[in-house]
């Protein structure tokens, strides 16, 4: 009889467990189901971050691409030897800066359309670095100057026709980027300088190293003492700018004493190891 009624009080304990889970288990869905605005809104936060993600790995292969190219498009323009080939290379540059403006900017411009340009910078910043370093090498070598920071923003605006309106869009060029990305054309001026030594036009390296000097002595003047990038670049540009004029002194003190070939032998063996291999690309 005291077993028929242990086991009737354990039939009751279990039956009172059960119903306890049961509770929770319906106290944790009513939970839920206050909760699913909350719930949405997390789920919004990572459709906007799985986009944001999606769309900086799009620009980054934008800017590799322009990278790439930019870098190929200099070294086309360090194979102007002569003036008869310097019309038709030239213009063949010009025709592939202009195809990257349009297209790959262009689409990069589309990506950055509605959002915080900053947000997105870091992706394309080496390419806009080394395509603003191209178009300035460019100018140089077509009109002796470069082109400014408002010429190239202006280059990278575009107007989209609608059909009631015209809307603007644009890469960000901010004038931090100009300077590093004009720093850097001091490398590929002292490689001119070397390469007109060559062909025998010593009065274009005097005719950069002026240009050069120019350029360092308005850096002096406009940088920033606690960047540490542009510092970084203002002493490669003061490298360059030196390298520029061991070789004018070169040619006005040994030019006279040393056959033109001996001296270009021995400014390229100074300079060897500054030069930049474009092979990868």
């Amino acid at each position: 009889m005291s077993q028929i009624k242990e086991g009737g009080e354990n039939h009751g304990h279990c039956c009172t467990k059960k119903i306890n889970i049961d509770d929770k288990r319906k106290e944790i869905v009513d939970i839920t189901d206050q909760s699913s605005e909350i719930l949405q809104q997390f789920r919004a936060y990572a459709t906007e971050l799985d986009n944001k993600h999606d769309r900086f790995e799009r620009i980054v292969k934008f800017g590799r691409d322009i990278t790439i190219e930019s870098k190929r498009i200099i070294f086309l323009l360090h194979t102007i030897d002569k003036k008869g080939k310097q019309e038709s290379v030239l213009r063949e540059a010009d025709m592939r800066l202009q195809k990257v403006a349009r297209s790959l900017f262009k689409s990069i411009a589309h990506e950055l359309e509605g959002q915080d340009p900053y947000l997105y910078l870091k992706a394309y910043r080496n390419g806009l670095e080394e395509y603003i370093e191209a178009v300035t090498f460019y100018q140089y070598l077509k009109c002796d100057n470069m082109k400014s920071w408002l010429e190239i923003e202006k280059t990278l605006t575009y107007k989209i026709s609608e059909i009631n309106n015209v809307k603007t869009i644009q890469v960000l060029v901010s004038p931090y980027e100009y300077i590093l990305g004009i720093a850097d054309l001091t490398g590929e001026l002292m490689r001119l300088c070397i390469n007109n030594l060559a062909t025998g036009d010593r009065a274009s390296c005097y005719q950069t190293c002026n240009f050069v000097r120019d350029m360092y002595t308005c850096f002096l003047g406009c940088t920033n003492a606690s960047n540490r990038l542009v510092n970084r670049k203002l002493c490669t540009l003061e490298q360059n700018l030196h390298k520029i004029e061991n070789v004018c002194y070169t040619v006005k003190i040994r030019g006279s004493e040393i056959p033109k070939h001996i001296l270009v032998d021995l400014v390229n063996e100074e300079y060897a190891d500054s030069d930049e291999s474009y092979h990868a690309y």
